[in-house]
C-alpha cells in the first residue's frame, strides 16, 4: 500500500490493531495505534473496544481501565462492548465490587444492563475451571442488580458444585431454585443424581430419581445410565437390572453407552456369564457396537476361561469396521501373559506398536 502511494485510513489501522490484539500481541497493537495517531487519525470506539477487550482477556485489568479512562478523556463514548469486556474481566478475576460498579454506571447512562445469557456464560466458564465459589458470587451479583437468574444459570451452578463433590451446596442451589419458583427440569435432576452417584451416595441419588418420576419429569437415557453405573459401582447388580427393565418398560431409548455400562457392570460384579448372554442377544438384534463394547467382552470371555471365543472376537474386529485401541491390546496381552502365552503376548505387543497405539499401564 505504502509503495503504491496509498494512504492508510482509520479502518485499515483498526483492522491491523484488531488482528494483533486478538493474538495477544498487545504491544504491537499499541505501536500501530501510535502510528495511526502519527498519521493524524484519532482512535474511535472500535479502536478502544479492541484494545480494552484484549487487555481484559489477558488479565491486564489496570491497563484496560487506563485505556477506558483515556477513551472517555478523548471524548469517545464507550459502547456496550467495552463495558461487557470490563465487567467480564473483573468478574473472571474476582473483583465483583468493580464489576457491579460498572454495571450500575451502564444503567445510569441508559445503556442496557448485561443480560442473563452474558452472566450465565461467565458462571459456566468459572465452573469449568473449578472456581465454583467465584461463580456463586456472580450468581449473587445478578440478584443484587435486580435480575432474575434463569434455569440455565441455576443448572450450571448446580453442575459446578456436583463436579467438585460439594453436594450439600449443590442442594442448597436446588432449594434456592425452587424458592425462586424456577421449575427444575430433567437437566437439574440428572445433574444432581449424577453428583450423588459419583460421590458414592447412591441411595440419595435413587431418592432424587424417584422424586423426579413423581414430579412427572421424564428421565433421559443419560439419567438412567448414571443410575445404572452408580448401582453397579456399589455392587448392587440386582437393583441395576431392575432399573434397566424399568427403563425398557418406560420406552426410553437404550443407547450403546447404556449397554456398555450394563455389560461392564456385570463383568465388574462377577457376572461375566450374564454379560456374555446379553452380548449374544444384542448380536442377534444386530446392535451396532463400539470398541468399548468389544473391549469389555474380550475381558468377559477371558474371565470365564473362554479363550477361543475371545480370540475369535479379536480376529473379527476388522470385519466389524472397528479398530483395536490401546485398551484392546492391553486386555489381550494381559490375559495372554496370565495364561503363560508369552510368545503370543509378545506378538500382540508388536502388532500394537505397528498400529501406532501407545502401550498402557495395564500390563
Amino acid at each position: 500500500m505504502k509503495g503504491n502511494g496509498i494512504v492508510a485510513n482509520r479502518q485499515v489501522f483498526n483492522i491491523l490493531i484488531d488482528a494483533y490484539a486478538k493474538r495477544g500481541l498487545i504491544d504491537e497493537a499499541v505501536l500501530i495505534l501510535t502510528e495511526m495517531r502519527g498519521h493524524g487519525l484519532s482512535p474511535d470506539v472500535f479502536t478502544y473496544s479492541t484494545l480494552v477487550s484484549a487487555l481484559c482477556r489477558m488479565g491486564k485489568l489496570a491497563d484496560a481501565m487506563d485505556k477506558f479512562s483515556e477513551m472517555i478523556g478523548t471524548g469517545v463514548q464507550p459502547g456496550t462492548v467495552v463495558y461487557h469486556s470490563l465487567i467480564q474481566g473483573f468478574c473472571t478475576h474476582g473483583d465483583l465490587v468493580k464489576a457491579k460498579e460498572l454495571v450500575y454506571e451502564m444503567m445510569n447512562k441508559g445503556s442496557p444492563c448485561p443480560n442473563i445469557a452474558f452472566f450465565s456464560s461467565i458462571v459456566d466458564s468459572l465452573c469449568k475451571e473449578g472456581r465454583v465459589m467465584d461463580a456463586h458470587h456472580i450468581f449473587d451479583l445478578v440478584k443484587d442488580i435486580g435480575e432474575r437468574p434463569g434455569i440455565i444459570m441455576f443448572n450450571t451452578l448446580i453442575d459446578g458444585y456436583c463436579l467438585v463433590g460439594e453436594m450439600e451446596k449443590a442442594c442448597g442451589v436446588f432449594d434456592a431454585m425452587v424458592s425462586a419458583v424456577v421449575e427444575p427440569d430433567v437437566i437439574t435432576y440428572s445433574t444432581l443424581v449424577s453428583g450423588y452417584c459419583k460421590s458414592g451416595r447412591i441411595d440419595d441419588g435413587l431418592n432424587l430419581f424417584t422424586e423426579m418420576l413423581h414430579k412427572k419429569v421424564k428421565p433421559t437415557t443419560v439419567t438412567y445410565g448414571t443410575i445404572l453405573d452408580g448401582l453397579f459401582c456399589a455392587g448392587r447388580s440386582a437393583a441395576a437390572k431392575k432399573v434397566f427393565h424399568e427403563m425398557i418398560e418406560s420406552g426410553i431409548m437404550v443407547s450403546i453407552s447404556t449397554y456398555n455400562i450394563i455389560l461392564g457392570g456385570l463383568c465388574r460384579n462377577n457376572c461375566a456369564d450374564e454379560a456374555i448372554v446379553l452380548f449374544q442377544k444384542l448380536c442377534a438384534m444386530n446392535v451396532k457396537f463400539n470398541i468399548t463394547t468389544l473391549n469389555t467382552m474380550l475381558n468377559a470371555f477371558y474371565k470365564v476361561q473362554r479363550r477361543e471365543e475371545a480370540s475369535d472376537l479379536f480376529a473379527a474386529l476388522p470385519a466389524s469396521g472397528l479398530v483395536p485401541n490401546a485398551s484392546t491390546y492391553g486386555v489381550m496381552i494381559q490375559n495372554l501373559l496370565k495364561e503363560g502365552a508369552v510368545e503370543e503376548a509378545d506378538s500382540m505387543f508388536s502388532s500394537m506398536e505397528k498400529s501406532g497405539c501407545a502401550p498402557t499401564l495395564v500390563f
